[in-house]
């Protein structure tokens, strides 16, 4: 009887120690940034892929195209990085062209007042991190209230569902983080 017990007892005890080390593994690889679902958002319902683009914006340029619901890098040679994001619900959408003026790692969150006025249930604010609506990165644009910022609900992607800012998912908004710095041009197309 006591042999009946002792295998399956061993193979759990086996199994929990494998388990327990693929488990430190796996969160080191996390924390270095190189698991899966490391920044809890899923994957965009929207690859990100290498386009041919014709626009006239010099290699560099942020390209924003509400209509289109896609985010274009400019490259060489007449193509682009395009991104799929969330824009700005009916009413809250907008053009123009700003410069992103500051860059934030895991940013904070404070709803601005017309924010709070439309949802006073938000929080006045909230510390960065996996729980954070703006997720991993945020690139700021100039002296509005928008931003471009990551976000852990990927099924927002393609769609209208901000107050005005552009929702990547966090692999990607990280991806174009590492890409732009303070300075980069990004034109909004209100088509």
């Amino acid at each position: 009887m006591i042999r009946f017990f002792a295998a399956p007892l061993a193979a759990i005890a086996l199994l929990s120690a494998t388990a327990g080390a693929f488990a430190e593994e796996y969160d080191s690889r996390d924390i270095m940034g190189g698991g899966p679902n490391f920044f809890r958002g899923g994957s965009s319902p929207i690859p990100r892929t290498t386009v041919m683009y014709n626009g006239n914006y010099a290699p560099g340029t942020i390209v924003v195209n509400t209509s289109e619901r896609r985010l274009y890098l400019v490259l060489q040679n007449g193509q682009a990085l395009r991104y799929g994001i969330g824009v700005g619900r009916d009413g809250f959408r907008w053009g123009g062209v700003h410069k992103i003026t500051a860059k934030k790692e895991w940013p904070d969150w404070t709803p601005p007042s017309q924010m709070l006025a439309r949802r006073p249930d938000l929080p006045r604010h909230m510390k960065g991190g996996i729980e954070n609506p703006l997720g991993a990165r945020a690139m700021y644009l100039g002296s509005t209230l928008y931003r471009i910022h990551g976000s852990n609900e990927p099924e927002t992607i393609g769609q209208a569902v901000s107050s005005g800012c552009f929702r990547m998912t966090n692999d990607d908004v990280t991806d174009l983080y590492g890409r732009v710095g303070v300075g980069t041009t990004v034109v909004v197309l209100n088509n």
